[in-house]
């Protein structure tokens, strides 16, 4: 069998989908999970666009022993000094460096001729590979290039170093015929081209990037790249979970294997969702909530009689079980900690101590906790630390009736650690709180999203909710969950102010790093 290898961009390319801005816990979070995944490369971002963003990316590298984690550059020095000062401490660091190769990017955007483009993409290429062992090179909108210009620059990169030779299509524009040919005609004519590794980048803008992908592969690619979900710029890129359980499911067609673990690809699939705050829709391949439901009255009876008539993915195959009623209010510590070593969490003794509280306090109004519940409590406990004064939210209450103005009052303490109380009124619950929370924070701000949404389902399911706003003209996001959605809404409000305010600190700690360097 053809063994492929799965490049995941969440990080990097998934990242760029407009309003999602993840801090670096939460990229370190979807990156475990990515590696219990099974990925062999992992995109962590893009070191050299900000300080934030080269951390991110160094923790990333520090941390993960099974994948090879790689960082994006732009054909220039010091972004590929950067990526390797951010990468040096991996298992396996690489690098991804790109340069555009279609006429209409060539003229417009680089200006500069198609000579002057394989000099610069030679002369990176040989100069990442001092340091780096594996550089993967991609001929940006490589869909719209002119197909011998392409063997051209390939075989003079492929000559200075590059180990995989990345064929994206940057706008969506190909269709599943013409990229194959594409990937045909360049395995045939790049004279070196089995001194490297071609890679598929596909875009969704037509809806064709699963498809353009598995077309790249059945044509000489033994590398793909997507991301989880398929999110990314505009449309998105092509969705991994989609990629793998088809290579997985049609194995007999494409004769294909991947180092996947398909068991957990609906909680990688949550994760990402939770943390980006980009809702998986209900009928998305593989990971939607209607993705095993059956409505119809043949396919009900099909399926029960047996579960191939309609059915070719079973749930458990991708990690979705029926029954995952797990703890309950008599629950003790040794059970909860062995149940998140079950879903392969490791917490310190203090994080431990905390989700134990929050889990109690659940099941005070819960009767019994599932996997979906002790997931959305360990990625909360885990991705929602701050080490510096923020706002804390007291307490609320909101007066509400058919007849009469809605009315929030809300108590809290603000960073300098004064207790402060408001009250104001809105056409609705939400809009009268978020008024009073608005109120009593002193940064100027403007609310641009708020989406709700059930964790589980029942009565009793978590409510679990996003914002996103600008805080002093910086876009940033905010989420929260709990039982009630007026709490969860609030927490969630404070949760995107504390952001800023714990990103601005982050900015000015490397600030003054930064200037104390420059005097000493």
């Amino acid at each position: 069998m053809t063994r492929i290898n799965i490049f995941d961009t969440t990080l990097r390319d998934g990242e760029q989908s407009p309003g999602v801005n993840l801090n670096q816990l939460e990229k370190l979070e979807i990156a475990k999970q990515l590696e219990r995944f099974g990925v062999n490369v992992m995109e962590a971002g893009f070191p050299a666009s900000s300080r934030g963003d080269f951390e991110g990316v160094k923790k990333i590298a520090d941390t993960i022993q099974q994948a090879s984690v790689t960082g994006l550059a732009r054909a220039v020095k010091s972004d590929v000094d950067a990526a390797w000062d951010a990468l040096k401490g991996g298992v396996d660091p690489r690098l991804h460096v790109f340069i555009a190769t279609s006429p209409i990017h060539m003229t417009h955007k680089l200006k500069k001729s198609p000579d002057q483009v394989v000099t610069i993409a030679e002369d990176m290429v040989r100069y990442a590979r001092k340091t780096f062992p594996k550089v993967e090179w991609s001929a940006e909108d490589a869909s719209r290039s002119d197909l011998d210009f392409l063997v051209h620059i390939i075989e003079k990169v492929i000559d200075a170093g590059a180990t995989v030779i990345n064929l994206p299509d940057t706008v969506g524009y190909t269709t599943p015929y013409e990229y194959g040919k594409m990937f045909r005609y360049i395995s045939e004519n790049v004279r070196n081209i089995d001194k490297a590794i071609l890679s598929a980048h596909c875009h969704d803008d037509l809806g064709m990037a699963v498809a353009n992908s598995i077309s790249a592969m059945e044509n000489g690619a033994t590398q793909v790249e997507g991301t989880i979900n398929g999110i990314g710029e505009r449309a998105g890129n092509a969705a991994l979970e989609e990629l793998a359980v088809a290579m997985h499911i049609r194995k007999d067609f494409y004769n294909i294997e991947t180092t996947i673990n398909l068991g957990e690809t609906k909680r990688t699939s949550d994760l990402v969702s939770k943390l980006t705050g980009m809702f998986v829709p209900r009928n998305k391949a593989v990971v939607g909530q209607n993705a095993f439901a059956h409505e119809s009255g043949i396919h009900q009876d099909g399926v029960l009689k047996h579960a191939e008539t309609y059915e070719i993915i079973t749930p458990e195959l991708v990690g979705v079980h029926s029954n995952d009623l797990v703890l309950g209010k008599h629950s003790g510590k040794h059970a909860f900690k062995d149940r998140l070593k079950k879903l392969g969490y490791e917490l310190s003794d203090e994080l431990l101590g905390k989700a134990f509280v929050e889990f109690k306090q659940l099941t005070d109004h819960k009767k019994m906790i599932t996997d979906d519940d002790l997931f959305t409590i360990l990625t909360d406990i885990q991705t929602s630390a701050y080490d510096i004064s923020s706002y804390d939210l007291t307490s609320f209450q909101v007066h509400y009736g058919s007849g009469n103005l809605p009315t929030a009052t809300v108590a809290m303490t603000n960073p300098d650690g004064d207790k402060c109380e408001e009250a104001r009124t809105g056409s609705g619950s939400v809009e009268a709180l978020y008024n009073t929370l608005d109120a009593l924070i002193k940064e100027e701000l403007h609310l641009t999203d708020y989406q709700l949404n059930s964790v589980g389902r029942g009565r009793d399911a978590l409510a679990e909710a996003h914002v996103k706003m600008t805080v002093e003209g910086i876009d940033v996001t905010g989420r929260a969950s709990s039982q009630d959605v007026l709490e969860a809404s609030a927490k969630a409000f404070v949760n995107a102010v504390n952001r800023f305010i714990h990103q601005r600190a982050m900015e000015a700690g490397t600030k003054n790093d930064q200037e104390h360097t420059i005097l000493t």
